[in-house]
């Protein structure tokens, strides 16, 4: 899926990264620190969506406090990107290269993962699969919800890893995606 993906992809891309290479410079992309399965940490990638240094001024938080700060480091381009979810496209390399896959739970740095293993105590049962590009937190709850809402929909998703629930939570993103990518498109147009 992920191979077939980058490719039917790749034109789209090469058009993003121009127009994020002209209007923001380099880098195009963003590698961010992640813990995956096992507690393995790995880089992930992602279309840089904020402008240049934003890490540095927007600081280690999370949740609400960290959306708002993101939100005025965040470039038109980052904008477009982040609301039909294409900054996320590079994370296919990831699926190929064995460290994520399709679904699973949405990888965190290990600083916020450190803390929410301390917060909540069975947060490290994420750390059996590999974390995914999408989840079932991603289709079924808003991005505001609770950290141990979003646990519960993780832990779901591990007790039950059939074909069938792998592959309606990748229809459910596609959905989720479509609408959104509608919707900015007759925001913009209207």
């Amino acid at each position: 899926i992920a191979g077939a993906a980058l490719v039917l992809l790749a034109p789209i891309l090469a058009l993003v990264a121009g127009v994020a290479l002209v209007t923001s410079g380099r880098p195009i992309l963003y590698a961010g620190s992640r813990v995956g399965l096992e507690g393995e940490v790995f880089t992930m990638w992602k279309i840089r969506t904020l402008k240049a240094d934003a890490e540095l001024r927007v600081g280690p938080f999370y949740g609400a406090e960290l959306d708002r700060r993101m939100a005025a480091e965040t470039t038109w381009l980052g904008r477009i990107l982040r609301a039909t979810h294409l900054d996320e496209a590079p994370q296919l390399w990831n699926v190929l290269v064995g460290d994520m896959s399709v679904v699973g739970p949405r990888p965190l740095r290990p600083r916020f993962f450190e803390e929410l293993c301390a917060e909540i105590p069975q947060y490290w049962q994420r750390l059996t699969v590999r974390p995914g590009m999408t989840g079932l937190a991603q289709t079924r709850i808003d991005r505001g919800a609770g950290w141990d809402e979003k646990l519960a929909h993780d832990l779901e998703w591990i007790a039950d890893r059939s074909v069938r629930f792998y592959l309606a939570t990748v229809v459910a993103t596609a959905w989720r995606v479509l609408v959104a990518t509608v919707s900015l498109r007759w925001r913009t147009s209207g």
